[in-house]
């Protein structure tokens, strides 16, 4: 490997500071009180990432994979930047590799939805589509390759590119919003996973911290993370998840199933149907993956206050609902992809009534 010259270090120099600079511009990240009926002495708070520059919780992600790839010498003023992506790790990465002046290329199932296309496209990032979610690894490596580019791989960076000690990552600024509330240790901390590396974090420094706090990970439909954490194997499905954002076809590199304490497997039918209902009690949409989030969430509080527990529980609203317009707020294509929302509606609406939560 040739040695880095003067120019090449200082444009390494420049491209960090801008990055740094960003998140030095970014205030934290809002940490709701959701109201929830009948809830006794236990708090649901969502750490609300749709407030982020680029609208997601993977704004955090791209930063640290920018970051990781910078510091380690693997990017430099000529490099074009290849990521395989549902969608908003490639909204956020495409408007990094802006900031630093690179041009982007995101590898997408084709089923993306139009409105993180759009957001891509307008971050001057490009758009290559695949039939199936399956195949944006290789061919993500094969247009890198083509171009002599860099593939920022997420799925295998994820848990390695942050600093799951501290450093303001997303569970050391949820324990410090935290500290002024009646239950400050948090019970559960509920998170779905896409690449892994959130729960890998929050997981990790649950453990460094010696924190009593377990963490659950919701995982929707097709995804293959559920069984292969159950089964202690890297299982594939071949076939990924509908609720954008999370769950894969493939156990992720990224994915540390050492930290996790518990898996619970959302249908999505009850993801969207609490998108919905989360949109109706905050005032504002949500995306499908807070849906899933918050259904899991609910299915702890409900055994929480069987056992007679008291405490609080923190959830991730991820993005915001402005990306799914056409596809999880479409009534046409719930129809169109066979999902029936009626049985959820119908208990999350019992739910606010009684205060009782029955799966159907």
């Amino acid at each position: 490997m040739p040695l880095l010259t003067i120019d090449h270090r200082e444009w390494i120099d420049e491209a960090v500071r801008r990055v740094e600079a960003d998140a030095n511009r970014s205030a934290d990240t809002h940490l709701h009180l959701l109201p929830l009926p009948a809830a006794g002495d236990i708090t649901l708070y969502l750490k609300d990432e749709s407030v982020h520059p680029t609208g997601s919780l993977k704004h955090r992600l791209a930063r640290s994979l920018f970051l990781y790839a910078l510091c380690n010498g693997w990017l430099h003023a000529g490099s074009t930047i290849v990521e395989a992506s549902s969608g908003s790790t490639a909204v956020s990465e495409a408007y990094f590799a802006r900031l630093i002046g690179l041009p982007f290329v995101a590898v997408m199932p084709r089923r993306t939805s139009p409105e993180k296309i759009a957001l891509i496209e307008w971050y001057g990032g490009r758009c290559h589509f695949v039939d199936a979610a399956g195949e944006v690894y290789d061919e993500a490596r094969r247009l890198a390759a083509e171009c002599d580019g860099h593939y920022m791989d997420q799925f295998t960076y994820a848990e390695r590119a942050t600093d799951w000690r501290g450093n303001n990552n997303i569970a050391e600024s949820i324990f410090g919003q935290l500290r002024r509330e009646p239950h400050p240790i948090p019970t559960w901390i509920v998170v779905s996973a896409g690449t892994g590396g959130t729960s890998a974090t929050i997981g990790r420094y649950l453990h460094y911290q010696r924190h009593p706090t377990r963490l659950l990970v919701a995982d929707p439909e097709g995804s293959a993370f559920y069984d292969g954490w159950e089964q202690d194997v890297s299982t594939a499905t071949g076939r990924g998840s509908r609720i954008e954002g999370i769950g894969r076809p493939r156990v992720e590199p990224s994915f540390v199933g050492g930290v996790v304490d518990e898996m619970l497997r959302v249908p999505d039918a009850a993801s969207i149907a609490t998108m919905r209902w989360v949109t109706e009690r905050l005032g504002r949409a949500v995306g499908g993956s807070t849906g899933t989030n918050v259904w899991a969430a609910l299915q702890v509080i409900a055994r929480m206050r069987s056992a007679g527990e008291s405490g609080s529980v923190v959830t991730l609203l991820c993005d915001g609902g402005d990306r799914y317009s056409t596809t999880y707020y479409s009534d046409a294509w719930l129809a169109d992809q066979d999902i029936d929302l009626a049985p959820y509606v119908e208990a999350l609406s019992a739910y606010d009534a009684t205060g009782v939560l029955r799966v159907p």
